[in-house]
């Protein structure tokens, strides 16, 4: 039986978070699938707030929240994706932490109902992306990552809704990431990193086109036509 059992919505963004560390780790798990309208009992005795991920550990232990399984398993299993230094591992939860207000400005553009509200969506964008780019700006040494050549678990928790962003701009016409290159540029490497994928990237497209499909307002509309046209 695996190490890990890691209970999971297919395509939630936030498991994906815990996948991608436990692949950075080369840690032994497996998914254990649930369905959003169907949560079963089980499920709801092990997870306080009925979310994913819920990650299963070997002596039947069952942890909850991201950020909380994420950290766990950087405290227990080498590599150590958090940063020696302590200024600098602050500053990296620092980032982490700004991840949910990195996601609420994104969720209005998943949403938009019409060209007039997907507009003003995009508008608000540049106040969040700015952000990051002056922090990726800020780097101390050259490479890819947050930190530079030191992949971290801000790497982890942005690649999978960076992935979702590049996926969308195809959808919505409009490259809101391009006014911001070391952002486009980040966003690309993670999404070229074999551990930000639980699935191939075509097979994940369709996944995330289909889930988009369902929510209603202009990108459903638009993923529905190009469904049809085949």
């Amino acid at each position: 039986m695996p190490t890990f059992q890691l209970i999971s919505f297919k395509i939630c963004p936030w498991v994906q978070r815990a996948a991608i560390v436990l692949r950075e780790k080369n840690a032994d798990f497996e998914f254990i699938h649930i369905e959003t309208g169907n949560r079963p009992a089980w499920f709801q005795a092990i997870s306080p707030h009925g979310k994913v991920p819920v990650l299963k550990i070997a002596d039947g232990t069952a942890l909850f929240e991201s950020n909380a399984i994420v950290e766990y398993l950087d405290e227990t299993i080498a590599p150590r994706l958090h940063p020696a230094d302590p200024v600098q591992r602050a500053f990296n939860r620092a980032w982490t932490d700004f991840l949910p207000s990195f996601t609420a400005a994104l969720g209005p553009v998943h949403s938009a109902e019409d060209e007039q509200a997907l507009a003003l969506a995009l508008d608000k964008l540049p106040a969040i992306f700015e952000k990051i780019e002056a922090a990726l700006a800020g780097r101390t040494s050259a490479g890819p990552w947050f930190n530079g050549s030191a992949y971290s678990l801000v790497d982890a928790g942005y690649a999978p809704f960076l992935q979702r962003l590049l996926i969308v701009q195809k959808l919505i016409g409009a490259a809101p990431l391009d006014d911001f290159p070391l952002l486009a540029a980040w966003a690309r490497a993670l999404v070229d990193r074999p551990s930000t994928h639980t699935f191939p990237p075509a097979e994940f497209e369709s996944l995330f086109r289909a889930v988009l499909a369902q929510r209603g307002g202009l990108i459903a509309r638009r993923v529905q036509r190009l469904a049809a046209v085949g």
